[in-house]
Protein backbone atom coordinates (compact mmCIF):
# COMPACT_ATOMS: atom_id res chain seq x y z
CA UNK A 1 0.00 0.00 0.00
CA UNK A 2 1.60 3.18 -0.84
CA UNK A 3 0.51 6.75 -0.82
CA UNK A 4 2.05 8.35 -4.14
CA UNK A 5 0.44 11.93 -3.99
CA UNK A 6 2.13 14.44 -1.47
CA UNK A 7 -0.61 15.87 0.56
CA UNK A 8 0.56 18.88 2.50
CA UNK A 9 -2.34 20.57 4.84
CA UNK A 10 -2.66 24.13 5.49
CA UNK A 11 -2.82 26.03 8.64
CA UNK A 12 -6.72 25.77 9.18
CA UNK A 13 -6.00 21.79 8.67
CA UNK A 14 -2.92 21.20 10.69
CA UNK A 15 -4.81 23.19 13.64
CA UNK A 16 -8.44 21.53 13.14
CA UNK A 17 -6.70 17.78 12.13
CA UNK A 18 -3.70 17.74 14.52
CA UNK A 19 -3.62 19.72 17.07
CA UNK A 20 -7.21 21.39 18.10
CA UNK A 21 -8.40 17.74 18.95
CA UNK A 22 -5.81 17.30 21.12
CA UNK A 23 -4.74 20.43 22.72
CA UNK A 24 -8.06 22.49 22.95
CA UNK A 25 -11.27 22.26 24.93
CA UNK A 26 -11.73 18.79 27.07
CA UNK A 27 -8.90 16.87 25.83
CA UNK A 28 -6.82 19.82 27.48
CA UNK A 29 -8.19 19.75 30.40
CA UNK A 30 -7.36 15.98 30.54
CA UNK A 31 -3.60 17.05 29.32
CA UNK A 32 -3.85 17.92 33.43
CA UNK A 33 -2.00 21.42 32.80
CA UNK A 34 -2.58 24.92 31.33
CA UNK A 35 -2.38 24.44 27.09
CA UNK A 36 -1.91 27.81 25.24
CA UNK A 37 -2.51 27.50 21.76
CA UNK A 38 -1.39 29.53 18.70
CA UNK A 39 -1.48 32.20 21.34
CA UNK A 40 0.58 35.76 19.65
CA UNK A 41 4.62 35.22 20.21
CA UNK A 42 6.29 35.85 21.93
CA UNK A 43 3.96 33.95 23.70
CA UNK A 44 3.54 35.27 27.08
CA UNK A 45 1.27 34.37 30.19
CA UNK A 46 -0.71 36.86 32.52
CA UNK A 47 -0.59 36.12 36.06
CA UNK A 48 -2.44 38.26 38.44
CA UNK A 49 -1.38 38.72 42.10
CA UNK A 50 -4.25 40.65 44.04
CA UNK A 51 -3.62 42.85 47.23
CA UNK A 52 -5.33 41.22 50.30
CA UNK A 53 -5.88 44.61 52.12
CA UNK A 54 -7.72 47.21 50.13
CA UNK A 55 -10.44 48.07 52.56
CA UNK A 56 -10.02 51.94 54.39
CA UNK A 57 -11.50 53.68 56.31
CA UNK A 58 -13.64 55.56 55.13
CA UNK A 59 -12.60 59.78 54.40
CA UNK A 60 -13.10 61.76 51.71
CA UNK A 61 -11.11 61.48 48.67
CA UNK A 62 -9.15 59.01 46.62
CA UNK A 63 -7.19 56.55 49.34
CA UNK A 64 -6.71 53.36 47.13
CA UNK A 65 -3.58 52.15 45.87
CA UNK A 66 -3.07 49.45 43.19
CA UNK A 67 -5.55 46.61 43.60
CA UNK A 68 -3.77 44.28 41.12
CA UNK A 69 -0.72 43.83 39.48
CA UNK A 70 -0.22 42.04 36.58
CA UNK A 71 2.97 40.21 35.59
CA UNK A 72 3.86 38.35 32.21
CA UNK A 73 5.49 35.45 32.31
CA UNK A 74 7.39 34.98 28.35
CA UNK A 75 7.47 31.12 27.41
CA UNK A 76 10.36 30.18 25.72
CA UNK A 77 9.37 28.46 22.37
CA UNK A 78 11.47 26.14 20.50
CA UNK A 79 11.03 25.42 16.81
CA UNK A 80 10.80 21.58 16.64
CA UNK A 81 10.02 18.67 13.51
CA UNK A 82 8.52 15.57 13.86
CA UNK A 83 9.09 12.79 11.24
CA UNK A 84 8.17 8.95 10.97
CA UNK A 85 8.59 6.72 8.36
CA UNK A 86 7.57 3.09 7.32
CA UNK A 87 8.53 0.60 4.81
CA UNK A 88 5.39 -0.20 2.17
CA UNK A 89 4.60 -3.73 4.06
CA UNK A 90 4.87 -1.95 7.48
CA UNK A 91 2.41 1.22 6.39
CA UNK A 92 -0.01 -1.18 5.26
CA UNK A 93 -0.16 -3.70 8.16
CA UNK A 94 0.12 -0.39 10.34
CA UNK A 95 -2.80 1.48 8.53
CA UNK A 96 -5.39 -1.33 7.83
CA UNK A 97 -5.75 -1.77 11.65
CA UNK A 98 -6.64 1.68 11.74
CA UNK A 99 -8.86 0.95 8.59
CA UNK A 100 -10.52 -1.92 10.18
CA UNK A 101 -11.65 -0.53 13.48
CA UNK A 102 -13.77 2.18 11.31
CA UNK A 103 -17.22 0.91 10.96
CA UNK A 104 -17.74 2.91 8.00
CA UNK A 105 -15.18 1.62 5.75
CA UNK A 106 -15.88 -0.16 2.67
CA UNK A 107 -12.76 -2.63 2.82
CA UNK A 108 -13.41 -4.38 -0.75
CA UNK A 109 -13.16 -0.53 -2.29
CA UNK A 110 -10.32 1.37 -0.40
CA UNK A 111 -10.69 5.27 -1.56
CA UNK A 112 -7.74 7.03 -1.07
CA UNK A 113 -10.08 9.58 1.18
CA UNK A 114 -10.47 6.57 3.64
CA UNK A 115 -6.62 5.91 3.46
CA UNK A 116 -5.64 9.55 4.21
CA UNK A 117 -7.99 9.41 6.97
CA UNK A 118 -6.20 6.31 8.36
CA UNK A 119 -2.70 7.94 7.54
CA UNK A 120 -3.70 11.63 9.13
CA UNK A 121 -5.20 9.76 12.39
CA UNK A 122 -2.11 7.40 12.92
CA UNK A 123 0.61 10.49 12.53
CA UNK A 124 -1.85 12.76 14.99
CA UNK A 125 -1.94 9.81 17.58
CA UNK A 126 1.68 9.88 17.58
CA UNK A 127 2.42 13.42 17.54
CA UNK A 128 0.08 13.78 20.58
CA UNK A 129 2.39 10.82 22.17
CA UNK A 130 5.21 12.81 21.67
CA UNK A 131 4.33 16.16 22.59
CA UNK A 132 3.03 14.84 25.93
CA UNK A 133 6.31 13.06 26.69
CA UNK A 134 8.21 16.00 25.63
CA UNK A 135 5.98 18.06 28.23
CA UNK A 136 6.76 16.10 31.30
CA UNK A 137 10.03 14.84 30.80
CA UNK A 138 11.78 16.51 27.73
CA UNK A 139 15.83 17.74 28.67
CA UNK A 140 17.53 19.37 25.79
CA UNK A 141 20.89 17.75 27.80
CA UNK A 142 19.34 14.21 27.92
CA UNK A 143 19.84 14.57 31.84
CA UNK A 144 16.24 13.56 32.99
CA UNK A 145 15.41 11.33 29.55
CA UNK A 146 16.07 11.14 25.96
CA UNK A 147 13.44 13.25 24.54
CA UNK A 148 15.49 16.00 23.59
CA UNK A 149 13.05 18.91 21.88
CA UNK A 150 12.36 20.80 24.51
CA UNK A 151 12.46 21.11 28.49
CA UNK A 152 9.41 19.34 30.28
CA UNK A 153 8.02 19.89 33.95
CA UNK A 154 10.35 17.69 35.27
CA UNK A 155 13.39 19.33 33.97
CA UNK A 156 11.99 22.55 34.88
CA UNK A 157 11.02 21.70 38.37
CA UNK A 158 14.84 20.22 39.13
CA UNK A 159 16.31 23.46 37.82
CA UNK A 160 13.32 25.39 40.04
CA UNK A 161 14.94 23.52 43.19
CA UNK A 162 18.94 23.72 42.12
CA UNK A 163 18.19 27.40 41.68
CA UNK A 164 15.73 28.75 43.72
CA UNK A 165 16.84 26.60 47.14
CA UNK A 166 15.16 26.50 50.06
CA UNK A 167 12.45 29.09 48.93
CA UNK A 168 10.31 26.51 47.89
CA UNK A 169 9.01 23.05 49.84
CA UNK A 170 10.36 20.36 47.50
CA UNK A 171 13.09 18.12 48.21
CA UNK A 172 15.07 16.20 46.14
CA UNK A 173 16.55 12.93 46.83
CA UNK A 174 19.55 10.95 45.10
CA UNK A 175 19.08 7.22 47.23
CA UNK A 176 16.11 4.97 47.41
CA UNK A 177 14.17 6.34 50.36
CA UNK A 178 11.53 4.55 52.95
CA UNK A 179 8.16 5.98 53.59
CA UNK A 180 4.50 5.66 53.64
CA UNK A 181 2.61 6.30 50.80
CA UNK A 182 0.16 8.15 53.23
CA UNK A 183 3.03 10.12 55.02
CA UNK A 184 4.42 11.42 51.25
CA UNK A 185 1.13 12.98 50.53
CA UNK A 186 0.76 14.41 54.09
CA UNK A 187 3.85 15.94 54.13
CA UNK A 188 3.53 17.00 50.64
CA UNK A 189 0.41 18.92 51.73
CA UNK A 190 1.56 20.14 55.53
CA UNK A 191 4.86 21.74 54.13
CA UNK A 192 3.68 23.93 51.64
CA UNK A 193 3.97 27.26 52.21
CA UNK A 194 0.32 29.37 52.84
CA UNK A 195 0.19 30.43 49.33
CA UNK A 196 -0.09 27.42 47.98
CA UNK A 197 -2.68 25.99 50.53
CA UNK A 198 -4.73 29.26 50.08
CA UNK A 199 -5.51 27.99 46.77
CA UNK A 200 -7.01 25.00 47.81
CA UNK A 201 -10.45 26.69 47.53
CA UNK A 202 -9.78 27.64 44.17
CA UNK A 203 -10.19 23.85 43.54
CA UNK A 204 -7.38 23.51 41.49
CA UNK A 205 -5.02 22.36 43.24
CA UNK A 206 -3.55 18.58 42.62
CA UNK A 207 -0.69 16.05 42.85
CA UNK A 208 1.00 14.90 39.79
CA UNK A 209 2.70 11.84 40.39
CA UNK A 210 4.20 9.08 38.64
CA UNK A 211 2.74 5.75 38.34
CA UNK A 212 4.53 3.78 41.65
CA UNK A 213 3.22 6.49 44.04
CA UNK A 214 -0.29 6.32 42.32
CA UNK A 215 -0.22 2.67 42.29
CA UNK A 216 0.59 2.79 45.96
CA UNK A 217 -2.37 4.98 46.85
CA UNK A 218 -4.57 3.27 44.95
CA UNK A 219 -3.50 0.27 46.84
CA UNK A 220 -3.58 1.61 50.49
CA UNK A 221 -6.71 2.66 49.65
CA UNK A 222 -7.75 -0.96 48.64
CA UNK A 223 -6.45 -1.90 52.38
CA UNK A 224 -7.75 1.04 54.19
CA UNK A 225 -11.09 2.01 52.66
CA UNK A 226 -14.92 2.09 53.99
CA UNK A 227 -17.82 -0.60 53.09
CA UNK A 228 -17.25 0.93 49.26
CA UNK A 229 -13.93 -0.39 48.80
CA UNK A 230 -14.57 -3.93 47.53
CA UNK A 231 -16.65 -2.08 45.37
CA UNK A 232 -13.93 -0.15 44.35
CA UNK A 233 -11.58 -2.73 43.96
CA UNK A 234 -13.57 -4.72 41.57
CA UNK A 235 -14.74 -1.51 39.24
CA UNK A 236 -11.60 0.34 39.60
CA UNK A 237 -12.06 4.29 40.40
CA UNK A 238 -11.92 6.72 38.18
CA UNK A 239 -10.00 9.57 39.99
CA UNK A 240 -8.08 9.09 43.34
CA UNK A 241 -8.03 11.79 45.52
CA UNK A 242 -6.27 12.93 48.88
CA UNK A 243 -8.47 15.15 51.05
CA UNK A 244 -10.27 16.24 48.08
CA UNK A 245 -7.31 17.42 46.09
CA UNK A 246 -7.12 14.78 42.85
CA UNK A 247 -3.94 12.60 42.25
CA UNK A 248 -2.82 12.72 38.43
CA UNK A 249 -1.02 10.19 37.14
CA UNK A 250 2.17 11.05 34.89
CA UNK A 251 3.49 7.73 33.86
CA UNK A 252 7.37 7.70 34.04
CA UNK A 253 8.12 3.98 33.97
CA UNK A 254 6.40 4.40 30.26
CA UNK A 255 8.90 6.82 29.20
CA UNK A 256 12.13 5.49 30.41
CA UNK A 257 13.54 8.64 32.68
CA UNK A 258 16.61 8.72 33.79
CA UNK A 259 17.20 10.87 36.19
CA UNK A 260 14.00 11.29 38.38
CA UNK A 261 12.29 7.86 39.02
CA UNK A 262 9.65 8.86 40.95
CA UNK A 263 7.81 12.53 42.52
CA UNK A 264 4.86 13.37 44.34
CA UNK A 265 4.17 17.31 43.24
CA UNK A 266 1.48 19.19 44.69
CA UNK A 267 0.74 22.34 42.68
CA UNK A 268 -1.85 24.31 40.71
CA UNK A 269 -2.82 23.08 37.69
CA UNK A 270 -2.88 26.39 36.52
CA UNK A 271 1.01 26.77 37.59
CA UNK A 272 2.03 24.38 34.30
CA UNK A 273 1.65 25.89 31.09
CA UNK A 274 2.45 23.73 27.61
CA UNK A 275 2.24 26.28 24.96
CA UNK A 276 2.40 25.18 21.19
CA UNK A 277 1.88 27.34 18.21
CA UNK A 278 1.26 26.72 14.33
CA UNK A 279 0.97 29.67 12.92
CA UNK A 280 4.15 31.97 13.15
CA UNK A 281 7.05 29.48 12.88
CA UNK A 282 8.02 30.30 8.44
CA UNK A 283 8.63 26.34 8.06
CA UNK A 284 5.40 25.62 9.50
CA UNK A 285 3.88 22.66 7.55
CA UNK A 286 2.38 19.08 8.21
CA UNK A 287 3.14 17.26 4.65
CA UNK A 288 2.91 13.38 4.19
CA UNK A 289 4.17 11.57 0.27
CA UNK A 290 5.54 8.33 -0.76
CA UNK A 291 9.49 8.34 -1.26
CA UNK A 292 10.10 5.86 -4.62
CA UNK A 293 13.73 5.73 -3.59
CA UNK A 294 13.51 4.25 -0.41
CA UNK A 295 9.95 2.68 -0.81
CA UNK A 296 8.49 4.64 2.39
CA UNK A 297 5.80 6.95 3.28
CA UNK A 298 7.06 9.64 4.96
CA UNK A 299 5.03 12.07 6.88
CA UNK A 300 6.62 15.42 8.87
CA UNK A 301 5.31 18.34 10.95
CA UNK A 302 7.26 21.94 11.77
CA UNK A 303 5.62 23.66 15.18
CA UNK A 304 6.82 24.74 17.98
CA UNK A 305 6.18 24.20 21.62
CA UNK A 306 7.43 24.68 24.76
CA UNK A 307 6.77 24.81 28.59
CA UNK A 308 6.86 27.53 31.84
CA UNK A 309 6.54 26.68 35.92
CA UNK A 310 4.57 30.50 36.02
CA UNK A 311 4.88 30.90 39.86
CA UNK A 312 8.38 28.88 41.56
CA UNK A 313 6.93 29.57 44.95
CA UNK A 314 3.71 27.14 45.03
CA UNK A 315 5.25 23.87 44.51
CA UNK A 316 5.82 20.94 47.23
CA UNK A 317 6.13 17.88 47.28
CA UNK A 318 9.53 15.32 46.70
CA UNK A 319 11.48 13.74 44.01
CA UNK A 320 13.39 10.74 43.70
CA UNK A 321 16.59 9.76 41.55
CA UNK A 322 16.06 6.18 42.78
CA UNK A 323 13.17 3.60 43.25
CA UNK A 324 10.67 4.36 45.96
CA UNK A 325 10.32 1.56 48.72
CA UNK A 326 6.95 2.02 50.37
CA UNK A 327 6.16 0.79 54.15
Amino acid sequence: MIIENSKTYNVTDVENIFFRPTFCGKPAEEFGVRVLYNMPMPTKCPVFRHNHDIIKTFSSGWQGGTSATMEQIEIPLDKLKAESAYSAESYFSTVYEQLLNSADVNMGDLSGTDLEKAETEIFRRSLAESVYAHTWFGDADGEISDYLGYSGFIRRVVDIKENYGGKIALDIFDSPQETTIEELLRSSWTNANDDLRALASDGQLVFFVSSDIYDAYQFFLDENGSSNAYADAANGRPTLSYHGIPLVEVPSKKYNTKRIKSFCILTDRRNFVLALNTADSPEKEIRMWYNPDEMENRQRVVFLAGTAVLDKSIISGYMYEQDLTFL
